[in-house]
């Protein structure tokens, strides 16, 4: 009983590993339905144990500007740099996207907003350093601007963003 158990626990584990899209048909199809919808590609290199990842995609999903990014952003991500115990969690080939647009060793979230061919519109950087999840007031002004130069449909709103974004001291 035990064997047959295991045996059908490794067979879900592998149709899991066979099954996972790679981070090029990821950004592939998310570049398609950009295309389609008149929209750019936010793409957010994440992994579960990132806080400020978490956040980051907290804050696009808040009602009062989940509107904006959704009007002018086909939002996509990829896993990558787990840890040991949850690399199955890892997009195949991520790391190797993430490195090709820049975000080898800028920390988490690295974030590129790509129009539909896959040309880099802005990315997280600021000055050569990952701007990450903006919480400071400076850092959200950062974003603000990389929004202004790459929305297509809905223009950003400068308070909404600071409101949502700026991380409140209590």
């Amino acid at each position: 009983m035990k064997l047959k158990a295991l045996i059908v626990s490794f067979m879900i584990a592998f149709a899991g590993i066979v099954n996972a899209q790679t981070a090029t048909e990821i950004l592939t199809k998310a570049q398609n339905q950009a295309k389609v919808e008149n929209k750019n590609v936010f793409l957010i290199f994440h992994a579960s144990w990132c806080g400020w990842c978490k956040k980051m995609e907290k804050n696009m999903d808040d009602p009062a500007v989940k509107p904006y990014f959704d009007a002018n952003y086909v939002k996509t991500f990829i896993t990558v740099q787990e840890r040991a115990e949850k690399k199955n969690l890892e997009t195949p080939g991520g790391d190797a996207v993430n490195e090709k647009l820049g975000g080898k060793n800028q920390g988490l979230p690295f974030w590129v907003i790509l129009d539909s061919t896959g040309k880099v519109l802005e990315d997280s950087r600021v000055n050569g350093e990952n701007l990450g999840g903006p919480a400071s007031e400076e850092e959200v002004n950062h974003l603000i601007a990389k929004l202004e130069k790459t929305s297509k449909n809905d223009k950003v709103d400068p308070e909404k963003i600071k409101e949502v974004f700026i991380l409140k001291k209590k």
